[in-house]
């Protein structure tokens, strides 16, 4: 296997492992909300692909997807993660802005997005994107770290002596802007993460 494959694992196992003796442990808090998704079908597109973190498991179930991001340099990370498991024929990788994508109306089944609403300065807008593209009957899956999560995930940062850049949106805001668009949602939470699932409803128009 590379140098370079192999060299960035270590360094995935190393983040893995800090964070989880921090009180954050990323593979499970993955699992649990690909867990609460299921049934997962259909054409799948995730929003922010990071560091891949989401994306790996993504692929380890077996799914194909395509994932987008705003950084290239991000996405590469991600890229050497899958490829040290041999699952980067599962991801189509794209570079995109998520508040103006280049997909079709209703190109996807499901849309997730995990660990980014905060992140965003325009929410609705990527939010609008989302609604805009997921077919009937599909759904949306959104989430996020709640104030224990976002507390930890800081002092993780800061430990590692960077800042945890962000605009504080929260994905209750999320959860009022499908409703008032007519979506159906649910709601689950683990000790770190929530998770909002927003169902468009069978010949909903927008």
């Amino acid at each position: 296997m590379e140098k370079e494959v192999l060299e960035n694992h270590e360094r995935y196992l190393e983040r893995v492992n800090f964070y989880r003796s921090k009180g954050y442990d990323l593979e499970k808090e993955r699992d649990f909300i690909l867990d609460k998704s299921l049934p997962i079908s259909g054409e799948i597109l995730e929003i922010g692909t990071g560091k891949g973190h989401f994306a790996l498991a993504l692929a380890k179930r077996g799914f194909n997807f395509t994932s987008i991001d705003i950084s290239k340099e991000e996405q590469e990370i991600a890229m050497l993660n899958l490829r040290y498991f041999g699952l980067e024929k599962k991801v189509v990788l794209k570079i995109e802005d998520a508040t103006h994508l280049n997909f079709s109306d209703q190109s996807f089944n499901t849309i997730f997005s995990i660990n980014v609403f905060h992140h965003l300065e325009k929410p609705q807008a990527v939010l609008d994107e989302i609604i805009r593209l997921l077919r009937n009957g599909g759904k949306a899956i959104l989430s996020d770290f709640n104030d224990k999560g976002l507390e930890i995930i800081n002092a993780c940062h800061t430990a590692e002596g960077r800042t945890h850049d962000y605009f504080k949106h929260r994905l209750s805001e999320a959860k009022d802007y499908f409703i008032m668009k007519g979506f159906t949602v649910k709601e689950y939470q683990s000790q770190v993460q929530k998770v909002l699932i927003a169902e468009r409803i069978q010949g909903l128009k927008i």
